[in-house]
């Protein structure tokens, strides 16, 4: 508007120029006017094209200052309060409100200015003030608060246009993340109805959109446990999330299809804002994996059980050969065998590994609790690792324990759990431990709360990597780096452990800093001493009931081995095939009291205790020993004592 005023207005000063008309009151511009008018036109038209998609207000304020100016001048040149073009100022004044008070203060110092230089030349009057309030004063007020309305007004719309602009954005950006999500998502209100449901679930639970939407997720989230029982209410995970706004897990949940077919599922349900709000459902199709899972959990444990008992053999032959009465062999051999028969041990313990893994993942690891004072049962296995830690040069302190000279009170914390299993836990905390510090000191606490008892094991060794904690407990994890490429191990024993921690209803963590150690933390439920004492008072009296029932029942007894005969070879002259060469073969088996040697052979399956191994390989050496006139000794203890037997058999 600006740019064509003062086209106009350069047009009037042109026209009496090129005609015959007077150069007088609409017509009677100066040559200074129409060159500020020119000025303004030109300003206008090159902010225009340069600064068009600006959104700055810069341009626009100082087109309205050259424009200002150019009509203050038209209207002082041709007369004042009794200019034709007064109309054109009060126009001026009425738009210089769009740009509030920097608008509004070049109009008012105008007019003050004007009325300033009024009074000085004399014509100050009751009518000057009245022409200056009605053309300046009183439109740029009413510009002020037009403009500052509608400036509200319409900054009010564009943010709404603005964030309706955003949100429709944010919500096709969510629609494609959601709908390329391979899991299944379903969102569902808080009376229940299902409000979205992506492609994925649609797929896994063969509900259509259309149909799926508006539905109750009862009718569409058809869930029941392993068993194919009905879930309790209380029980239904998307109710308690609803009730409790608190995320939920599971993997033990069965969700059925349109079509009836049962899917072993994995689930995760979150909550929306507030309580009551509503929940993101996101769930997958484990059945497949699950299966696989269970193949592989049976054939490892089928191997290692298998495994076991030809290692077993290994092992305890190695040991009679390591044993001074059983054989005689040199040192350099000794080495040799050994090194075997720690192989033979670290292959034994990795097969049990696998097994305890394998009964803790399918469910068949036993589990029968007792009460026990932790501070004792920790320090006890604390102290059977001290040797083990003063062989390396290490510290193993028990920190309850460490001032005994002094009087202190030592909180009792009791425990109801698997005291087999705490002690795997504790002994594979401690032994990492002294495996992984190369030089300093391991420390062993306990502490806790009325509600739970905190084992902690602090070491000054390796420290793990940030990036390596949240895998640590994974089945088969090590941390891969240089300091740790000479120390063994299987990745089994924190992941065992921690499935031991979780079935005690407990849990193991750590805290670590690379190359300054680590703390792993066993926490377990506590019970007060009043209830530890009723359950060691009732689970005393179970045990002695169990050893009525167990002497009360006859025990099978084995029939009498027979002595053990090994054959050996009779060779007679025979003629090969080819030539006059002699071959050796087996004709007759030597005599009874011929000298027995030990069976080298074991039953497939076979698989004994350690005690039952010691038994046996004593029962071997006094076989030998009386079959071979020498007179029985007492059993003695093998420097290497072995882990699985040797059984009898034929050489």
């Amino acid at each position: 508007m600006a740019f064509l005023l003062s086209l106009a207005i350069v047009a009037l000063y042109v026209v009496p120029i090129f005609t015959n008309i007077a150069p007088d009151g609409l017509f009677g511009i100066s040559i200074w006017v129409a060159v500020a008018a020119s000025a303004t036109a030109l300003t206008s038209l090159v902010f225009y094209f340069v600064a068009g998609k600006t959104t700055s207000f810069v341009p626009d304020f100082v087109i309205y200052l050259l424009f200002a100016a150019t009509t203050a001048l038209l209207v002082i040149q041709t007369g004042g309060t009794a200019s034709p073009f007064i109309a054109l100022w009060m126009l001026t004044a009425f738009f210089g409100g769009i740009f509030a008070i920097w608008g509004v203060l070049p109009i008012f110092f105008a007019s003050a200015i004007f009325v300033a230089a009024e009074y000085l030349t004399g014509d100050f009057n009751a009518n000057l003030i009245a022409v200056v309030a009605f053309s300046s004063l009183l439109p740029m007020s009413l510009g002020v608060f037009v403009w500052r309305s509608k400036g509200d007004s319409e900054l009010e719309n564009r943010s709404v246009k603005n964030l309706a602009s955003e949100l429709s954005e944010v919500a096709n950006r969510s629609e494609i993340v959601i709908n390329a999500i391979g899991d299944g998502v379903v969102a569902i209100d808080s009376q229940g109805i299902i409000q979205l449901i992506n492609p994925a679930a649609q797929q896994i639970l063969g509900w259509g959109k259309q149909d799926a939407l508006a539905l109750n997720y009862k009718s569409i989230l058809q869930m029941t446990d392993l068993q194919n029982k009905e879930l309790d209410p209380a029980a239904d995970p998307i109710q308690q999330v609803l009730n409790t706004n608190q995320q939920i897990r599971s993997n033990t949940l069965v969700i059925k299809t349109k079509s009836g077919k049962k899917l072993i599922s994995q689930l995760t349900i979150s909550p929306i804002g507030e309580v009551g709000g509503g929940i993101i459902a996101v769930f997958r199709d484990m059945t497949k994996e699950k299966a696989e899972g269970q193949e592989q959990a049976e054939f490892i444990s089928t191997a290692s059980h298998e495994m076991r008992t030809p290692v077993a053999s290994i092992e305890g032959y190695l040991g009679l050969a390591l044993n001074p009465a059983t054989a005689q062999i040199d040192d350099k051999a000794r080495d040799f065998i050994m090194k075997a028969h720690e192989a033979a041990q670290h292959l034994g313990r990795l097969f049990q590994d696998l097994l305890d893994v394998s009964k803790s993942e399918d469910g068949r690891m036993s589990s029968v609790p007792r009460v026990v004072d932790i501070v004792p049962f920790a320090e006890t296995i604390a102290q059977g690792l001290i040797q083990k830690a003063t062989d390396k040069g290490l510290v193993l302190t028990f920190k309850p324990t460490a001032n005994r000279g002094l009087k202190t009170i030592t909180p009792v914390y009791f425990v109801n759990q698997d005291n087999d299993h705490i002690r795997e836990i504790l002994d594979n905390l401690i032994e990492n431990a002294i495996k992984y510090t190369p030089a300093g000191e391991v420390i062993v606490d306990v502490t806790g709360t009325d509600e739970k008892v905190i084992v902690s094991v602090k070491d000054s060794g390796l420290g793990i990597p940030a990036e390596d904690i949240p895998h640590l407990f994974q089945k088969f994890y090590r941390v891969d780096n240089a300091d740790r490429q000479s120390i063994g191990g299987t990745g089994l024993g924190l992941y065992l452990s921690r499935r031991l921690a979780e079935a005690m209803q407990g849990r193991l963590y750590l805290e670590s800093t690379h190359g300054q150690g680590s703390t792993f933390f066993l926490e377990l439920p506590r019970v007060s001493n009043q209830e530890a004492e009723l359950l060691h008072a009732q689970q005393k009296i179970d045990a002695a009931a169990a050893a009525r029932q167990a002497a009360a029942t006859p025990t099978p007894v084995a029939p009498a081995m027979p002595p053990v005969v090994t054959p050996r070879p009779v060779y007679t002259p025979s003629q090969s095939a080819v030539g006059n060469t002699t071959s050796a073969r087996v004709i007759a088996p030597v005599p009874a009291d011929a000298p027995v040697k030990a069976a080298t052979t074991v039953p497939r399956g076979e698989a004994l205790s350690r005690e039952q191994i010691a038994e046996h390989v004593r029962k071997l050496e006094a076989m030998v020993r009386a079959q071979n006139g020498v007179a029985p000794r007492p059993p003695e203890t093998p420097t290497q004592p072995p882990a699985q037997p040797p059984t009898q058999g034929q050489a």
